[in-house]
């Protein structure tokens, strides 16, 4: 891993390399007069010479950062520049890392589904919504089940119910050409799922840790029940 000391002698070389123009100016790349001037621990220096804050910086070991360009005069802090940027693409890195998405799961059922296979399917849905993703449920109708449109209804209802302790109808039943469609919504946020999921793969580690003999019977017994192939 690139060390915010690396990050910070990268930054300044490509400033006295090259301008970009995303990043603020920092040290000689700075070109007014005179600057408002903070201090490393954001104390107010006051308004000094340019000269001067870039002699500062040089006895600080940090680097002269422009934060408010637009300021007149221009607003500058003393800072250790690398490792304020190393420390930003940190934080940056793990908000993306807890960023959730909420992600349409689908599938897909027959109005006339025998009980092995709706079971099949409900542990599917029961596992997306657990997840913190939304279920489109499809019935699908063929031949003469499409007169029939009362079965499908029906069999989106019983789901519904069954599943209602994790999610809700975000769209109710509606027919779609030759298709049943209805919309199921988890009650628990993506974070939420995805922080207790964090929370129970750590707890199984510590546990397999504590407990080695017994970690590969425990990895057996986590297999889902809701897995089985379809016939």
């Amino acid at each position: 891993m690139q060390t915010y000391t690396a990050v910070r002698q990268t930054v300044v070389g490509c400033y006295r390399g090259g301008s970009i123009s995303a990043e603020p100016r920092i040290n000689d790349r700075i070109r007014v007069p005179e600057v408002r001037l903070v201090g490393p621990s954001g104390e107010q220096v006051g308004i000094v010479p340019l000269a001067k804050a870039l002699e500062l910086a040089q006895e600080y070991d940090l680097d002269l950062v422009e934060v408010a360009a637009n300021a007149r005069p221009p607003v500058c802090k003393l800072m250790d520049y690398g490792k304020f940027k190393y420390e930003s693409a940190m934080k940056a890195r793990e908000a993306r890392k807890n960023q959730a998405h909420t992600v349409i799961k689908e599938m897909k059922l027959r109005p006339k589904i025998d009980p092995h296979d709706y079971d099949t399917k409900k542990g599917h849905v029961v596992r997306f919504l657990k997840q913190g993703d939304k279920v489109k449920i499809t019935i699908m109708f063929r031949g003469r089940e499409q007169s029939r449109p009362e079965l499908g209804y029906r069999l989106l209802q019983r789901l519904a119910e069954d599943v209602q302790d994790l999610g809700f109808v975000e769209s109710n039943p509606k027919q779609d050409g030759r298709n049943m469609i209805m919309v199921l919504g988890p009650h628990k946020k993506k974070t939420e799922a995805m922080a207790e999921a964090r929370e129970a793969q750590a707890a199984r580690k510590a546990e397999a840790k504590a407990n080695p003999g017994r970690s590969q019977n425990a990895s057996d017994a986590e297999v889902p029940a809701e897995e089985p192939a379809e016939a």
